[in-house]
């Protein structure tokens, strides 16, 4: 260990590298249930040039490699299951270029939500970028590998959709851009029309390599934002509902959620839709034109607008919303887990019945939350539970809670969301065996080795 320490030393500088054990205990677990396992070494680069010879490192000693953004998965994906290197990328947090005619962001591989967030409003205070209902220090490069979503999901997808263009180090140590980028200094597209490489690399959880560059579309920043809260307590109207506000194309973000406390909430579901505009009229419009097109619900007494408090419209309003982490006070223990499944909207019903049956079975406390994806065409479904951290009995049963829904999501024909080890393999299990053939192959040679975050998207 003294000798590839000295050499990861020699890469970043011995005050960059560290095998103590309170590190290796910190950077060997995530806050949500995954089991921990703690690296060998922990190695925080400052340069693409430097992740490359880490890379090239890990290759010759054929050690393991786990790239680390903030480790905000909550599912274990950067805990180093077969130990190894852990490379944080936070020192690699430069904003380094922002097109406005363009409108992209070109950052390093460590760089957080906040520091682009605040970055715009400074300098480029009439573009925004896709911000998720993360902590401000979760980082652009990693959301966007996980598949993420933000505030912009509902409209143009979920936020790897919107990358034009990355820098990774591949598994058999290659320096490789996609996109524009392979051609110029331009990162306005990830492929087309060419072919789109990013797939290579997005939704491996850095099996395949190591993303030290990323571009993300930027989107106007209108001057007014506000939100309504649709309520129904009929669970088979959802998925009508939503497609109704989709099909105006007025809304910029749509959340469902239902919950059993406070009492208010209870057998009801609330939608709840954001719209944005420069002006009051424009406002104004969009509102009137979501208010007609659920008009007839409101005829029939199936459904209504909930006036929402003074006092609760700035935490409906925030960016990043933070309130949904507060269930993890219900239990007074500080724990909050979640099995965030994409399915079809019209699921929801089967999902929301699913939920309540879990957490009485389970005895857990529990929240139904959904993200509306791309239009409608798809949407992810939280299915939360609280628990008390410091009652090992309860821990059991949210786990036990969140594998039946590993098995359920499957049995609906919905894709996990930044699915835990276990539900990766069940994943590949229930896979076409020609997909998991190309899978299989993509890693094989971007990773020859196999030192790429070892233990994700392998059979054993």
């Amino acid at each position: 260990m003294k000798n590839i320490t000295h050499s990861l030393a020699e890469i970043v500088g011995p005050e960059y590298v560290s095998t103590a054990a309170e590190d290796r205990y910190f950077y060997g677990r995530e806050p949500g249930l995954m089991p921990p396992h703690a690296p060998d070494y922990i190695v925080l680069p400052k340069s693409t040039d430097e992740v490359q010879q880490i890379v090239a490192l890990a290759n010759r000693e054929n050690i393991p490699v786990v790239p680390m953004g903030a480790g905000l998965s909550l599912t274990g994906l950067v805990i180093p299951l077969k130990g190894g290197i852990v490379v944080d990328m936070k020192r690699m947090n430069r904003i380094l270029e922002v097109n406005e005619i363009a409108r992209y962001a070109l950052v390093e591989g460590g760089t957080s939500q906040g520091a682009l967030k605040s970055y715009l409003e400074k300098h480029h205070p009439r573009l925004r970028h896709s911000i998720p209902d993360a902590p401000p220090t979760a980082t652009i490069a990693a959301n966007v590998s996980i598949h993420g979503q933000g505030r912009l999901t509902q409209q143009y997808g979920f936020n790897s959709d919107l990358v034009s263009g990355l820098e990774v180090v591949t598994g058999a140590g290659d320096i490789c851009r996609i996109g524009s980028c392979a051609f110029s200094g331009n990162w306005f597209s990830k492929g087309a029309p060419l072919p789109d490489l990013s797939g290579l690399f997005l939704g491996w959880f850095g099996a395949t390599g190591i993303v030290t560059k990323v571009a993300v579309k930027l989107y106007p920043r209108k001057k007014l934002r506000d939100v309504e809260i649709f309520v129904t307590d009929r669970t088979d109207l959802v998925p009508e509902i939503v497609y109704e506000i989709t099909h105006t194309e007025m809304a910029e973000d749509i959340l469902v959620f239902s919950q059993p406390k406070p009492m208010i909430f209870k057998d009801n579901h609330h939608v709840s839709f954001y719209i944005t505009g420069d002006t009051d009229e424009e406002l104004e419009f969009k509102r009137k034109m979501i208010w007609h097109a659920l008009d007839r619900y409101i005829k029939s007494k199936d459904g209504g607008f909930m006036g929402i408090p003074p006092i609760m419209k700035p935490v409906l309003l925030e960016s990043p919303q933070r309130s949904a982490s507060r269930l993890a006070d219900v239990k007074k223990g500080g724990g909050f887990e979640y099995s965030g499944p994409i399915v079809m909207i019209e699921k929801y019903p089967e999902c929301v019945q699913k939920l309540q049956d879990l957490a009485s079975k389970y005895d857990l406390a529990y929240s139904g939350m959904v993200r509306v994806i791309d239009c409608g065409h798809a949407a992810m479904f939280a299915f939360a539970f609280a628990f008390n951290r410091a009652d090992k009995n309860m821990i059991e049963r949210t786990r036990k809670a969140l594998e039946e829904v590993s098995h359920f999501v499957l049995d609906i024909g919905g894709l996990y969301w930044k699915p835990t080890v276990d539900e990766q393999r069940l994943a590949i299990r229930n896979m076409d065996p020609n997909t998991w053939k190309l899978m299989e192959m993509i890693k094989a040679n971007l990773d020859p080795q196999g030192i790429m975050n070892p233990g994700n998207w392998e059979v054993d």
